[in-house]
């Protein structure tokens, strides 16, 4: 699998395509229980997922923190060719959470916490609450509702990375949220994985959020800002 490493940039040694190897072999292991993922194929997973996660590597430092991890997508990629990231890995689903502690335990991940919990609520907690250096988020929601979610983890001068499909209106639509949660966009950035086209969201964080985001889930939803 090094050749589809290369096409992208990257050149990882035998050790880390060795992880990779056994991330994919403990993903499709467990698929069946946790219902992770639909693409189970070698070569797609590597493409669409291990690719994928890697997109947003050159802007993610220091300590990030991953919402709406499901299968430790982009994370646990990020983590395995930037072993020197500390990563916070949250998602709400108690059998995900089970699954990457498995995949952190097998693959010997260090500087790595796996949180069963939702991130509307995680964001109020001062353990938490623009505590990171950067936060991620891949296929969890329209980028309204994800900058919520999300921009409340981050420092100030800190960045958001959102992994999202291509659609420009969703990226207009989310200025709004984007401002008033203290941040504004930064990059975007365009990719073809094969006949997938993906986007790369980096907005900076240049203010506090207002003390009163993320609002409670089902307003978020209801009505984003």
């Amino acid at each position: 699998m090094s050749e589809i490493f290369k096409s992208f940039g990257y050149n990882p040694n035998e050790q880390t395509l060795k992880s990779f190897e056994k991330y994919y072999e403990i993903l499709t292991f467990y698929n069946a229980k946790f219902n992770i993922t639909a693409i189970t194929e070698k070569n797609e997973v590597y493409l669409k997922h291990f690719i994928d996660s890697l997109l947003g590597e050159k802007y993610i430092y220091g300590e990030f923190i991953d919402i709406g991890s499901g299968g430790g997508f982009p994370a646990i990629p990020l983590k395995i060719i930037k072993p020197e990231l500390k990563a916070t890995l949250v998602d709400a689903t108690g059998k995900k959470c089970e699954f990457l502690k498995e995949v952190v335990k097998e693959l010997g991940l260090k500087d790595i916490k796996i949180i069963n919990g939702r991130a509307e609520e995680l964001a109020h907690d001062k353990t938490f609450r623009e505590k990171f250096d950067c936060v991620t988020a891949r296929a969890v929601a329209a980028l309204p509702v994800l900058s919520e979610y999300c921009l409340p983890f981050i420092k100030t001068g800190g960045k958001f990375i959102a992994y999202k499909s291509n659609n420009v209106n969703e990226i207009k639509d989310a200025e709004n949220a984007i401002k008033i949660l203290g941040g504004k966009t930064e990059k975007v950035e365009e990719f073809d994985l094969a006949d997938n086209k993906r986007t790369l969201i980096v907005i900076k964080k240049e203010k506090t959020t207002p003390s009163e985001y993320p609002r409670a889930n089902s307003k978020i939803r209801k009505k984003p800002l």
